[in-house]
């Protein structure tokens, strides 16, 4: 077979309300998960119990993104 009569079939995207319910729960799962470790992780809501390693890794995003933390 010459290279002008290979066939090259192409896999349908899969477009179905379940597939894009899925992705909606997940990328809105991780959207309040990066939201509550950048704006929210610290003091009295914190998850880590008084430890301040997840507060100062994320600081500088934190006032990037117009968080007040101080």
């Amino acid at each position: 077979m010459s290279d002008r009569q290979r066939v090259v079939r192409v896999r349908s995207v899969d477009l179905s309300a379940a597939s894009a319910a899925l992705w909606l729960t997940a990328t809105a799962f991780l959207a309040l998960m990066a939201l509550y470790f950048v704006g929210v992780e610290q003091g009295a809501v914190s998850l880590f119990g008084g430890d301040s390693h997840v507060h100062e890794f994320l600081h500088d995003a934190r006032h990037l993104l117009g968080f007040p933390c101080h």
